[in-house]
């Protein structure tokens, strides 16, 4: 059962280093009934609560860039020290047809590792496309490798893969692994341009958003998507990222 309104502890029991300022935590108990795209709040005492996807859900693991002072301090976390979290929230991805393309843009790739290991686990065809700016900057491409899923790098500087972004090589991947559907995370900018890309091919997809969410149930509006980018996606107007959300369906 949910407990949007409730806080519970979650100890930790490994912390595993993705690059730099990147860090995943992995607690002792599972999340139940939550599914690929969902969030929780995460709280730490005297210092506040921000919202994480969900990159695990058995056990439950958070992946946490430094970028903020709520991050800063979950990065500072270590094994046995807790964290208190209220969740699943929001509305996740929902795998259609059998063979899915995972487009991930910096710690975008995240929560779509949760996503790759449900697919593959009922036997689906996974293609990833992972892009950042540096070849150090790329997210869990070994996970992805160890799910046996086919792998497209970006990078910015063109230190691995591809120099450039991800939806330069997103024409290339669908017609060579002949994609169903395509789903995405990263920044929004990211995010419409993979919309576009997806309408140009004909093909669903459900596209993750990041926004300031505050409540998390859907009361304060803080977190609505502008309406330009809605019209622009064919999003329905007042789209709340944290209830709607985070995961808009397209096309």
């Amino acid at each position: 059962m949910s407990r949007q309104g409730l806080f519970d502890a979650y100890r930790v029991s490994q912390v595993r280093v993705e690059n730099d300022r990147t860090r995943t935590l992995v607690f002792e108990s599972p999340l139940p009934e939550s599914y690929p795209g969902q969030y929780v709040m995460a709280w730490l005492p005297g210092i506040g609560e921000k919202p994480f996807s969900i990159s695990g859900n058995d056990p439950l693991a958070l992946t946490v860039a430094d970028v903020g002072p709520v991050s800063h301090a979950l990065s500072l976390v270590r094994p046995g020290e807790r964290v208190w979290m209220r969740g699943p929230l929001g509305k996740g991805y929902e795998l259609i047809s059998q063979s899915h393309l995972l487009v991930g843009g910096g710690y975008g790739a995240a929560p779509l590792s949760l996503l790759a290991r449900q697919a593959r686990t009922i036997g689906h065809s996974v293609t990833v496309v992972l892009g950042a700016k540096t070849r150090d900057d790329l997210m869990m491409v070994a996970a992805f490798e160890e799910l046996g899923c086919a792998i497209y790098l970006t990078t910015e500087d063109g230190s691995a893969g591809v120099r450039g972004l991800v939806t330069d090589v997103i024409e290339q991947a669908c017609m060579e692994q002949h994609q169903g559907c395509i789903y995405a995370c990263g920044p929004t900018g990211m995010l419409t341009a993979v919309g576009k890309a997806a309408q140009l091919l004909e093909l669903p997809a459900q596209l993750s958003f990041e926004a300031l969410i505050r409540c998390g149930v859907g009361l304060c509006g803080s977190c609505e998507l502008p309406e330009d980018l809605c019209l622009t996606l064919g999003i329905s107007p007042g789209f709340l990222v944290c209830h709607d959300g985070p995961v808009a369906r397209v096309n």
